[in-house]
Parts: structure tokens; C-alpha cells; sequence
């Protein structure tokens, strides 16, 4: 279905591109920029689709007190509850909860990439624990402190960053499809088509809940923000509904809230059958 508020092709923004690593190019920040701290917006949607219950968490801490963001830090977690698992509305409420507790508890003396890798590591081993391999999910956990991101994400949470007119797609996807891929560059072929005809290339290779997690995707430098960036941190149940042209032409909207607004009329408007519970966070950076 072409969803009625897609621009014509004449007017279609740029595709995205994913960055693995980091281009060089958007880490580049003009003096004048660097020294003015940044103020941010944020809004979030949450659907259920058309399962039977909501599976997906999330939570926002310091969104709306400028002085601990100041102090502390915006911390913001996505978690997609595995359905297909034995209880992925605990799994995810579990990576939460610890997630956030782990955010209130850090130091801000150590490093704090490596302090956000460990809790999802302790996040994947609570879900272990609780659950004892019956059940998982997956987490992107983001944290702007000094208008500088770090992240960890375990998964097929998505990680988004809009700047200019370009999108782009920050973090790692864990599943046999990016696996295979790796392989088949690691042998010196750049032909994905293997890759792509893996009736298994969906399926998760790391998640929150595995008995071993051992390949948490991670920013081991911070990223500096932009005035006018935007983030967005969502489940699967979105940016596997939703294409990047379409979430980029959702994220034109003014306000944070009105971007959500927009990107659940896309989910809407494509009618999935088998639509996934659906949830993504909004963070503008604005100047």
C-alpha cells in the first residue's frame, strides 16, 4: 500500500544509508556549535498491533528536567518482548527496570560506554535468571550526556539518527542475515544474495535472555549531537513496517509528538495482517 502522505517520486527524499562504523564526516562539528549546549524534545508512540497483548516496554528518565539532564544525563530504552518466547512482556520489563536502575547508579568518574555495555549484559543475565532461557528480548538503550550519545543494543531494536536531510542507521542488527553477511565479506565476496535467501536470516542471534550474551553492539567513543538532529529508538514492529525514506518524510513534522503522530498513520495505513506490537521514542535536538 502507498501511504497517502508519501511524497511523489518527483519529490522522494534520499534513501538512507547505515553507518558501520561511524562516518567520519558526521562527527565533524563546527566550533560555534560544539560550545552551546543543546535542549531536547521528545515523544513517544506505542501500539499493540494485532497481537493479543503489549510485549514492548520502554521508559524515559530525565526527559523533562533540564537540570538533570544537565547533571545526569536523558536516558531512553526501547525493549521488544519476544512473543514467540514464554513471556516477553516479563523479559522486557526485567531489561527495563534493570537497565534504568543501572543508568541512576552510574559513575561519572569511569567510562561510560563501557558502563552502559555491562548493564545490558546484566540485563541480559536478570532475563536469564528469571526466565531460565524461556524467554527474551531484544533493547536499544541510548543515554545524551554533555549533548554527546552513547548506545548498547542487543537484537532488532533499531537505533535512528536523522541529520539534514539524510538518515541513518547507527546501530548493528543481530540475526542470521547480518551474520551471513559478515561471513561472506570475511571470504571476500560482496554478493549478498546468499544472505538474502536464508529462510532463517530474521531469526535473532543475540538477545536478552540467552544463556551466553556475548556480542552487545555498543558506541566505544561518544557520537557529539547536532542542533536539529533527531533520534529514534524503536522496536522492529516499526522499522519493519516502515522504510527509511518513510520514517525520514515522518520526521519532517515540527514537533517530536506530531513525528510519532506520523509514523504510526504509516503503520496504520499499511494494514499488516500480522501487524507486531509497535513502539519507537523520539528525542529532537534542538539549539
Amino acid at each position: 500500500m502507498i501511504f497517502p502522505w508519501k511524497k511523489s517520486k518527483k519529490e522522494i527524499v534520499r534513501p538512507s544509508r547505515t553507518l558501520q562504523p561511524i562516518d567520519e564526516e558526521l562527527t565533524v562539528i563546527e566550533p560555534e556549535v560544539r560550545y552551546k549546549k543543546l535542549s531536547y524534545q521528545v515523544g513517544n508512540l506505542q501500539g499493540i498491533g494485532s497481537r493479543e497483548r503489549q510485549e514492548d516496554a520502554f521508559t524515559f528518565v530525565n526527559a523533562l528536567d533540564v537540570t538533570m539532564i544537565s547533571e545526569k544525563g536523558l536516558f531512553a530504552v526501547v525493549a521488544d518482548g519476544m512473543g514467540g518466547m514464554q513471556d516477553g512482556k516479563v523479559a522486557s520489563e526485567l531489561a527495563i527496570s534493570c537497565l534504568k536502575n543501572d543508568f541512576l547508579a552510574l559513575d561519572y568518574e569511569k567510562d561510560l560506554a563501557e558502563q552502559l555495555h555491562d548493564s545490558m549484559i546484566r540485563a541480559g543475565e536478570m532475563v536469564y535468571q528469571r526466565l531460565g532461557g524461556g524467554g527474551g528480548s531484544t533493547s536499544i538503550a541510548c543515554m545524551i550526556y554533555n549533548d554527546q550519545l552513547y548506545f548498547s543494543s542487543v537484537g532488532d531494536s533499531f537505533l535512528y539518527l536523522k541529520r539534514g536531510d539524510m538518515l541513518y542507521h547507527m546501530n548493528r542488527e543481530h540475526n542470521v542475515l547480518h551474520d551471513q553477511y559478515l561471513k561472506t565479506i570475511r571470504r571476500g565476496s560482496m554478493d549478498p544474495k546468499m544472505a538474502q535467501e536464508n529462510p532463517e536470516r530474521e531469526a535473532l542471534t543475540q538477545f536478552l535472555g540467552m544463556d551466553i550474551l556475548d556480542d552487545v553492539d555498543f558506541l566505544r567513543k561518544p557520537f557529539q549531537l547536532q542542533d536539529k538532529d533527531v533520534l529514534v529508538l524503536c522496536s522492529d514492529g516499526v522499522s519493519g513496517v516502515l522504510t527509511g525514506e518513510e520514517i525520514l518524510y515522518c520526521l519532517q513534522k515540527t514537533t517530536s509528538q506530531e513525528m510519532c503522530e506520523e509514523m504510526e498513520r504509516g503503520i496504520l495505513a499499511a494494514n499488516r495482517a500480522y501487524q507486531d506490537n509497535y513502539t519507537a521514542l523520539v528525542i529532537q535536538c534542538i539549539k
